[in-house]
């Protein structure tokens, strides 16, 4: 405890010896006593500002910083709070291709996984090139219009002109996966269906990719899938590198709900 700042006494001089001490006493004593009655807090003599006591910062100041804030699981730092809640909650895999721009052919790909639910989302593999549709994205998908439908999707069904990897998605081979003719930039196409994943818009999920059917009907487009990477723009698809389509067969897993997140950039954050 300090002892508190002396205060200026006139007549001091003319006090016996004694009754200096008793006095001083009385100050040391009563500095304990006043913080006993008074509070955590004492006053300085001559002044009505408190004067934190010993200890009593610690506390104070512990109390007022709170516990430390909880942590939960981890999320895909790019994607909106709107596009979170799209994903499954059961979904433990989702392969997100962002967009450079709206109205770019180029996107980047990454498999996320979530086997911990108490760890969150994690990058599993990737970044890969990939090219989507030559006028970019639209919320609006509509046949013809060039443009690659922003959402989550189901990822359910498989095929493609090649024998199936090892996968565990349901997978049809079939020549009707043969294609031929020259891209936007004149790049061959022969090979682009190699190997495909059809995207769960406006088709039944599970169907082979070449199911006609269109549950938005006809006009809303279709046949939006995931296939092997030609070296440029395409009609609305997602293309990745041959070696990539092939590992991600063999990754995506049914029981793990697999999803495909797309979109632009600025879309996604939604």
């Amino acid at each position: 405890m300090s002892v508190p700042e002396p205060v200026p006494r006139p007549c001091a001089s003319r006090r016996p010896p004694y009754a200096v001490c008793a006095a001083l006493f009385l100050l040391l004593t009563g500095c304990g006593a006043g913080g006993t009655a008074a509070g955590p807090t004492a006053t300085r003599a001559g002044s009505h500002a408190p004067v934190a006591t010993a200890g009593a910062a610690g506390p104070g100041v512990a109390a007022a910083r709170g516990p430390a804030a909880p942590t939960g699981p981890r999320q895909i730092r790019l994607l909106g709070q709107k596009v979170r809640a799209a994903i499954p909650a059961e979904s433990r895999q989702a392969l997100v291709v962002t967009g450079i721009s709206p109205d770019s052919s180029e996107a980047t790909a990454v498999l996320y996984t979530r086997d911990d639910p108490t760890v969150g989302w994690q990058p599993a593999t990737g970044p890969w090139p990939a090219h989507n549709a030559l006028y970019g994205w639209t919320d609006e998908h509509w046949m013809d219009d060039l443009r690659s439908p922003v959402g989550v999707y189901g990822l359910t069904a498989a095929g493609g002109l090649l024998e199936a990897p090892d996968t565990q998605l349901p997978y049809v081979q079939s020549p009707d996966f043969a294609v031929s003719g020259e891209g936007f930039e004149g790049e061959p196409l022969e090979g682009a269906f190699d190997y495909v994943i059809a995207i769960d818009y406006n088709r039944v999920p599970g169907a082979s990719p070449l199911d006609p059917t269109r549950p938005l009907g006809e006009e809303r487009g279709g046949g939006i899938w995931l296939h092997v990477d030609h070296g440029g723009p395409t009609q609305g698809c997602i293309s990745l590198p041959e070696d990539r389509m092939e590992e991600l067969l063999r990754i995506l897993d049914p029981a793990k709900v697999p999803v495909i997140v797309m979109g632009d950039e600025a879309a996604l954050a939604r």
